[in-house]
């Protein structure tokens, strides 16, 4: 009886250490679980640091293959991408600081929220490859096949935010950008994570003899170097030369956002404007382009101020500029548009575009009956969407695809009447001060050029203004909070069409289903593989 009652108190004894142990694993799993993530947001721009990537996906595997079932990995994932877009999304805090007195309090809540629920998508991602019960390389194809599905998804539910997706992070350099113009974003994203997942592949087969454990590894090495030699042989291709007769004239005033909306301030925001379209030029400019919003007038109903702004219109050119007008129904029902206008030497508006995919708590409130907020822009007055992306038809130019600001970050666009010859993108970014949001938002800009073949103008108030030709290669910029014009030529759109412009997500997702059917119909196994 005295062994028995011995035995039972030791087993007792050691239940309670394993359960304390277990509870000690499941807290350490948890917090490398976010710190990857947070490393991984560091693969992306402005920094850049590519080996990041590697280790923050090897340790999601490591993770997701060791979860006991796929509510674990469930957990994981989301932690993962809470840290993760909380590192790569801190920059929204900043719009909340403009106006300090009434939204300063919400930006850390906002970011965190905004966070928690993002994380959902790679929490279902990770979930999803656990759930299929693969292990050792079925793993790797399930979490790169899910988590690139779950990025589609990130960028189409609830209007879509395919901010700083993973594929984003080949901007490292120009060569490895070049394959968005065959996989387009989301397929780069497979890619990618296929790619920064082989290392885990070979940490879980590190026991085995031979070459079979370095195997992933070999292929991880070779299928960075394909990516970069593909860029590389594109990159040295000839490219057609620029458009002839057209020289542009981009104007950057770096308005502050505390100032761009004060009354005390139009005229001068005017004056600015006027001035740097105006200064000497080593060549005249046929174009004038100004960004988003630019002056803080309704300058479709104010025609004195239209022939200030005419003023600086070259001869037989056109100035184009973003403009905030009132809708048809106004009075009726009170509304806004985010247009691109063009204008002419006599001060009529020639053509305008009016932006389709709004800033959902930035130019309307989404949920306004469970949300009694504000939104952050200036006014309580809501924007609305416009019709369609259309292209526009400018005196003196290609057929040109506006992307007004936010419309920039959504790949494969469509437009009515036709396919344009060059992409011009008008922001202001002046909301995010000198955090990583405008790089982030000016590298999605460029990767829109790579999947499309086409070159880029981006006018932007505060920067990064740039033009790149067709390849998403930076020909002239000018740098954040820099005052100042770029004058140069248009680059050639490329002679035909990429492989994504013709196709688009089609591939892709044929890729993600093939992906995982493969996974479903292999023989699970419960050892690795």
């Amino acid at each position: 009886m005295l062994d028995l009652g011995h035995n039972a108190r030791l087993s007792a004894r050691l239940g309670h250490r394993r359960a304390a142990d277990d509870s000690v694993s499941l807290v350490l799993r948890c917090i490398l679980a976010a710190s990857f993530g947070g490393l991984g947001a560091l693969s992306l721009a402005p920094f850049f640091w590519t080996p990041l990537l590697f280790l923050a996906f090897t340790g999601l595997f490591w993770l997701v293959d060791r979860a006991p079932t796929w509510r674990g990995a469930l957990l994981v994932g989301w932690l993962f991408g809470l840290g993760h877009f909380l590192i790569g999304l801190s920059w929204i805090a900043e719009s909340f600081y403009v106006d300090a007195e009434r939204f300063g309090d919400l930006a850390i809540p906002a970011v965190g929220g905004l966070s928690a629920f993002l994380a959902l998508f790679p929490a279902l991602a990770c979930s999803a490859a656990k759930r299929v019960g693969a292990t050792g390389w079925r793993l790797l194809l399930a979490l790169a096949a899910s988590w690139s599905a779950a990025e589609w998804l990130r960028g189409h539910v609830l209007t879509g935010f395919p901010w700083n997706l993973i594929g984003y992070a080949w901007g490292v350099t120009d060569e490895t950008l070049q394959a968005a113009s065959i996989f387009g974003i989301y397929g780069l994203g497979f890619v990618t994570v296929m790619l920064a997942t082989l290392p885990g592949l070979a940490l879980s087969v590190i026991a085995e003899r031979g070459t079979r454990r370095w195997a992933p590894l070999v292929i991880s090495t070779i299928g960075v170097l394909a990516l970069w030699g593909f860029g590389a042989m594109r990159l040295a291709g000839p490219m057609p030369a620029d458009v002839p007769g057209i020289r542009l004239r981009i104007v950057q005033a770096s308005i502050p956002q505390a100032m761009k909306w004060d009354p005390a301030e139009s005229e001068r925001i005017l004056a600015r404007y006027i001035a740097l379209s105006t200064q000497p030029a080593s060549a005249a400019p046929t174009h004038i382009i100004w960004p988003e919003t630019a002056v803080p007038y309704f300058i479709a109903e104010d025609a004195s101020v239209r022939n200030a702004m005419a003023t600086v219109v070259p001869p037989e050119g056109a100035l184009l500029t973003g403009a905030v007008r009132r809708t048809a129904d106004f009075e009726r029902d009170p509304a806004l548009l985010n247009s691109l206008v063009a204008l002419s030497t006599s001060g009529d508006i020639v053509a305008a575009y009016d932006k389709v995919r709004l800033v959902p708590f930035g130019e309307y409130m989404p949920l306004r009956q469970i949300l009694p907020l504000q939104k952050l822009t200036e006014g309580s007055i809501e924007y609305v969407p416009g019709d369609a992306r259309t292209v526009l038809a400018v005196p003196g130019l290609p057929p040109v695809g506006p992307m007004i600001c936010y419309e920039a970050i959504f790949p494969n666009a469509a437009w009515q009447e036709g396919r344009p010859r060059w992409l011009l993108n008008v922001t202001n970014d002046a909301w995010f001060g000198t955090s990583s949001g405008p790089y982030q938002h000016f590298l999605a800009a460029r990767v829109r050029a790579i999947e499309q073949g086409l070159p880029l103008v981006r006018a932007a108030n505060t920067g990064i203004s740039a033009v790149t030709d067709a390849h998403g290669r930076v020909k002239s910029l000018l740098p954040l909070n820099a005052v100042g014009v770029i004058d140069a030529s248009l680059p050639a759109a490329m002679e035909g069409e990429t492989f994504y412009s013709l196709f688009g997500d089609a591939p892709f997702a044929l890729a993600v289903l093939l992906g995982l059917g493969i996974v479903i119909m292999s023989p699970r196994c419960s050892a690795r593989s």
